[in-house]
């Protein structure tokens, strides 16, 4: 039988389609990149977004009508947030929730035999050391940790995800060191929050990158997303992890807003000083550093003077890279409760941004002009060309090169979104 997995979202979804294909072909079944040939679909959903909400529920509403003869799975976050929309779109889907893939073939076969099974609900399986098919055999997705120590008012995902919980050192180090022997080039540590990483178990992300980075072969490791109020005492040992040469040089830290009063309504539990304090530190040992950010835009409580501190910590720290979003209400986060701004409003001030944040990030990566940088190939690119990324995650677009490669390569055009160049 034949099983297509349609992925939204992060890189943490991604690594659950990856560990859902792989217990899948464990037991015989074929993962295939078609819809059209396959007998099963799974839909892993996201529910960060309304714009993604909305996308899913048309998309699982869409694949029932169109393929009446596949059986249509749904997994992911929606699972879990929001059953009841999921049930209305879908009365006939079985379910996988993001704590049960290892109950993915059982769901999978009971829907072959016209049953609909719903698996839901927290667990506290393991997702390292598991069956997984890669969707890039050269990156190796890592989830190092589930669930969250914060309480955001605008976060659904925590609904979906649950409470910390953190594989143990030894056993990522295991996981990784199988996918350096498969030939894997570039790690991802990945998790809701990789800065929360031991704080329920008393080991600590600095030790875990420190160990991986330490381990034989030719790759690189990319941390993700770190709250900046997880930080707390572990940050000289962080920096210090991060000038490994296995690291990328690449912190992504969300701050959402530039406002105190903001972030306190937000439940941030960190202050725009103490952000900054972070961001002083890490630049100073690691110049090269591609600073990375999220911000929120007209979150209920933000009047003009909250958003024109977010317009001013912008044009202070210089964001190499800014993920920008609409406040929506979503389903379960508890700032769903308050009044939205005014549409004009919302629309005028992220647009002001955008315009900022495209203009910064432009003038960043055009220092980069004419300077040969290392990189390594990890795929190829949409448009043609490969994908190398250099020592500070920067993506250049590259052609005759190898996939897997660590090259040097002249940067010879730049842009807001990428870099382009020539291997020296």
């Amino acid at each position: 039988m034949k099983v297509f997995i349609e992925t939204y979202g992060c890189t943490f979804n991604q690594a659950d389609s990856e560990i859902m294909a792989g217990y899948l072909l464990e037991s015989d079944f074929e993962i295939v990149e078609s819809m059209e040939e396959s007998d099963v679909i799974i839909v892993n959903t996201c529910y960060v977004k309304l714009p993604t909400e909305s996308k899913v529920i048309n998309r699982i509403k869409s694949l029932q009508k169109n393929f009446p003869d596949k059986k249509i799975i749904v997994s992911g976050c929606m699972v879990e947030v929001d059953p009841k929309k999921l049930d209305d779109a879908g009365p006939d889907c079985s379910w996988i929730g993001p704590h049960q893939l290892n109950k993915t073939v059982d769901v999978v076969n009971a829907s072959l035999d016209g049953k609909v099974l719903r698996e839901c609900g927290v667990s506290r399986d393991s997702k390292v050391c598991v069956p997984k098919k890669r969707k890039d055999p050269l990156i190796h997705i890592v989830q190092i940790c589930e669930g969250c120590l914060g309480e955001c008012t605008y976060c659904c995902t925590r609904i979906a995800r649950g409470s910390l919980y953190s594989y143990p050192i030894k056993d990522i180090v295991e996981d990784v060191k199988q996918a350096i022997a498969e030939g894997c080039v570039e790690i991802q540590l990945t998790a809701q929050d990789t800065s929360a990483f031991g704080k329920d178990s008393g080991e600590k992300l600095s030790d875990l990158i420190k160990e991986v980075a330490n381990l034989k072969g030719d790759f690189k490791i990319r941390i993700g997303m770190m709250h900046p109020k997880n930080i707390g005492d572990d940050l000289e040992d962080l920096i210090s992890a991060f000038k490994l040469p296995n690291v990328y040089h690449f912190l992504h830290l969300p701050i959402q807003s530039g406002s105190n009063k903001v972030l306190k309504e937000m439940k941030r539990n960190h202050t725009v000083e103490e952000y900054k304090k972070i961001v002083g530190r890490f630049r100073e040992e690691i110049p090269d550093l591609t600073l990375a950010t999220d911000i929120i835009v007209g979150y209920p409580t933000e009047n003009e003077d909250d958003f024109m501190g977010t317009v001013n910590l912008i044009k202070d720290i210089k964001f190499n890279l800014i993920h920008l979003s609409k406040y929506q209400h979503r389903e379960g986060a508890t700032s769903s409760s308050l009044d939205n701004i005014p549409t004009d409003v919302m629309k005028r001030r992220s647009k002001y941004l955008s315009e900022i944040k495209f203009k910064i990030i432009e003038d960043e990566n055009k220092e980069l002009l004419n300077q040969t940088l290392d990189a390594v190939v990890v795929e190829v690119g949409s448009k043609g060309g490969f994908i190398a990324k250099t020592n500070s995650y920067i993506p250049v677009v590259v052609d005759d090169v190898d996939l897997g490669s660590f090259i040097k390569v002249h940067i010879d055009e730049t842009t807001s979104t990428y870099l382009k160049g020539t291997k020296v």
